[in-house]
């Protein structure tokens, strides 16, 4: 019987990413699927995607900065969190900090994060604002491996989303939602192929065995 990769969810808001990777795994099955979530972590209390993990069964941490003296100390706690389930991938679905070194040097690598543009265009916060900003015609998502820099690391996989005239209307919010959706199923996708096939990183590529 094959290995199941060991998948640690990180979460701040709402979880519907999360809730993408665990109808997949519930319709699909682990074996076949490839990947359980061992666990799900957040920056706060109270959210809904701590509640979409509860209502499935799976074990919760939450780790606050505020908490600690320094954000050093956070990042050293949420990644000793997080070693503590033994994950193989550990899954950003809309986790809104950035972590420190002490993560990455236990998780670099194996730390996935979705971005909603086509990187390298448009990294930080305001992704798809920028990318009307700037007139782009195709924008989208990639899904990443984090690095220490802000939307750098080797880039995994990307699915194009047409700009349409009337996404400048709304400032982007329906271009947004369709980002979302292109970004739920390539998240689910990606996840899934990493977790049965195995990868390899050479330099800025991903290849997926």
């Amino acid at each position: 019987m094959e290995r199941v990769a060991r998948l640690v969810v990180l979460v701040s808001g709402s979880g519907t990413n999360l809730q993408a990777l665990l109808d997949e795994i519930a319709a699909t099955g682990t074996g076949a699927y490839g990947a359980e979530i061992v666990a799900v972590g957040a920056d706060r209390e109270g959210i809904e995607g701590l509640a979409r993990a509860e209502r499935a069964g799976v074990p919760t941490f939450v780790r606050k900065v505020k908490d600690f003296a320094t954000r050093e100390e956070w990042d050293a706690a949420l990644a000793g969190a997080v070693a503590a389930y033994e994950p193989d991938l550990v899954v950003s679905a809309g986790f809104m900090k950035i972590v420190g070194k002490e993560f990455l040097a236990r998780f670099g690598g194996r730390f996935i994060n979705t971005h909603p543009a086509l990187l390298p265009s448009f990294p930080g916060a305001h992704g798809v604002r920028d990318a009307l900003a700037y007139g782009a015609k195709v924008t989208g998502c990639t899904v990443h491996f984090v690095d220490d820099g802000v939307d750098t690391g080797p880039i995994i996989a990307q699915g194009v989303v047409e700009v349409r005239d009337e996404d400048y209307e709304d400032e982007g919010a329906a271009l947004h939602e369709r980002i979302k959706e292109v970004e739920r199923r390539l998240l689910v996708d990606v996840v899934g192929r990493l977790a049965r096939h195995g990868y390899r990183i050479e330099g800025r590529k991903v290849v997926i065995q």
